[in-house]
């Protein structure tokens, strides 16, 4: 799927056939579920890490079959064709953003997302205890989503996020690396 095009079904797909939600809601929501995380592991922030990631992986699970019922999308064809869906549709449908795609290794294993707005982001700002701002990733759901979601489609991916503006980086960029594609196995003791 050219990048082009990619970019037109994201766009065609958040106006016509997504039902759009508040925002500011999903932002405010968000941080709870990170406040009470904090709260609930007593300010263990790679503990937390791990645990919106388990979410987010949980979420992408379930995710990928909306996002093929709205989308569309055929299989993509290489990894490189699955970056621009992921940039240009997936995270326009559900969170109405396009992050740039850049840094691709030579063998096209790896890439970077480089997010100018994050929603998850907005209003936050990471507690002074002189820990978060070096420990915390807030936004690590979307690493584990992209996690759920590429596993259900036969990719097992690492995802994780190796700058943030709320750390005082000058951007937020997730980087994503291929760990290899997922055969079709059928269970054990099944012919």
């Amino acid at each position: 799927m050219a990048a082009l095009k990619a970019a037109r079904i994201g766009e065609e797909v958040w106006k016509s056939r997504v039902d759009k939600v508040n925002a500011e809601l999903v932002t405010l929501t968000y941080g709870t579920i990170v406040s009470q995380l904090c709260k609930d592991y007593d300010q263990d922030y790679p503990e937390v890490n791990k645990q919106l990631d388990k979410m987010g992986y949980n979420i992408g699970l379930r995710l990928i079959e909306d996002f093929l019922a709205k989308s569309n999308t055929g299989r993509c064809a290489n990894f490189r064709e699955t970056a621009e869906t992921i940039s240009k549709v997936g995270f326009k449908i559900f969170l109405n953003i396009t992050p740039t795609i850049a840094n691709w290794t030579s063998d096209s294993k790896q890439f970077s997302l480089i997010f100018e707005e994050n929603p998850l982001a907005d209003f936050v700002e990471l507690p002074d205890d002189g820990r978060a701002q070096n420990e915390l990733w807030y936004s690590s759901i979307l690493c584990g989503i992209l996690r759920g979601a590429l596993e259900m489609v036969q990719m097992q991916v690492e995802a994780h996020f190796i700058s943030d503006i709320l750390r005082g980086h000058d951007a937020t960029e997730m980087r994503i690396s291929l760990i290899r594609y997922i055969d079709d196995e059928l269970p054990p003791d099944d012919e």
